[in-house]
């Protein structure tokens, strides 16, 4: 088992370093294990709150450049989305390369857990995709700072229901602020990506007389989902120009950029999915432009980590669902506060979430 840790700070000038995505990472550890084949890459953005906390996610990247982009682009949503969610924690996420269905074992995630237990507490690992609630179990045998395992052993599961009604609440907060009213009752809208957290959003939708239009890679799903929750289908790539009130991209990121929001219908953008701008600035101006009520990433998706970090901070369940309800005031208020000052509401959440943790930084400086 090897791991390399780099000190970033020296490193400013490296063509790595050098990409968009880096933004003054704390930490990168590269995690290599001949045995089991593990191949991971954990990425520290910033601890100034508290300790980093995120989830770890196992793809099929198509190379290893992906895999650290990624990472980097994960990790500071992060940071990002436990601040403007009042959270005393950092933001780091993990990355596992291979195909979850067919690589991982109960060894590999014991050696990955072995790797986070080194870290000493700086980085806290939770699920994501790819992942379930028993690798968390399984990690938990050989280090304490991981969250999201069973409720048996005194965690509090698997973080996706509370994910998927945080994304609900703000989904309503935008159909406030966009239509005048936050109900859902006929509204068309197309869920793109349908996993456990979008399953979940789809039965929000689906029981408020919502119109759900179904998009997702897994073909076999969709037909077991459509017939659950009487939905339509959408097959392929292709779906941006669908007739929609509200598209919610609950799968991978990067889907709102030049091509696809020149494309789109709807009038909302309120989903799951982590980094859906795939330019921030850029594309966070062409939806304001179009006039399209774009509710932030990484405020609605916020449910997830206010779950698990119950375990750390010591609340219940009740607690974890006050404070997830709570974004749809949050989302409220970042929309009014981009119209006044005419930004866009990417942002107007970030503005707030960065203004916290400068506050931090200048209590413990002082």
């Amino acid at each position: 088992m090897t791991s390399e840790i780099i000190d970033t700070k020296d490193l400013k000038n490296d063509p790595v370093f050098g990409q968009l995505s880096f933004d003054n990472h704390e930490q990168i550890v590269f995690c290599n294990d001949e045995d089991t084949g593990l191949k991971a890459i954990i990425g520290i953005h910033n601890t100034t709150l508290g300790p980093a906390l995120g989830g770890t996610r196992m793809w099929q990247y198509k190379n290893e450049w992906e895999a650290l982009n990624d990472v980097l682009r994960l990790s500071r949503g992060m940071t990002y989305k436990s601040a403007i969610s009042g959270l005393n924690l950092g933001g780091g996420k993990a990355v596992i390369i291979g195909d979850a269905k067919t690589q991982k074992n109960d060894e590999l995630m014991k050696r990955f857990g072995e790797f986070v237990h080194s870290l000493s507490g700086k980085y806290i690992t939770a699920e994501d995709v790819g992942m379930e609630t028993r690798d968390m179990d399984i990690m938990r045998e050989v280090t304490p700072h991981v969250t999201g395992v069973s409720e048996s052993i005194g965690g509090s599961g698997n973080p996706s229901p509370v994910t998927a009604y945080g994304v609900y609440v703000g989904m309503k907060a935008a159909a406030k602020y966009k239509f005048g009213s936050d109900s859902l009752e006929g509204k068309k809208v197309l869920v793109q990506g349908v996993g456990h957290v979008g399953e979940t959003l789809v039965k929000h939708i689906t029981d408020e007389g919502g119109q759900v239009i179904l998009n997702d890679i897994n073909e076999v799903r969709l037909e077991e989902l459509s017939k659950k929750y009487n939905a339509n289908v959408a097959l392929g790539n292709d779906v941006y120009g669908l007739d929609v009130d509200i598209y919610a991209p609950c799968a991978l990121g990067a889907t709102l950029n030049d091509r696809t929001i020149s494309q789109l219908n709807a009038k909302i953008v309120a989903g799951a999915a982590n980094n859906q701008l795939e330019d921030e600035v850029r594309h966070g101006r062409l939806l304001q432009e179009r006039g399209i009520a774009y509710a932030p990433d990484f405020l609605i998706n916020a449910g997830g980590i206010i779950n698990v970090y119950a375990e750390v901070a010591g609340y219940g369940k009740e607690e974890s669902l006050k404070r997830t309800e709570n974004i749809y005031n949050t989302t409220l208020e970042i929309f009014n506060l981009a119209e006044k000052e005419n930004i866009t509401t990417h942002k107007a959440a970030f503005n707030i979430a960065q203004s916290r943790i400068d506050a931090r930084k200048k209590e413990l400086n002082s």
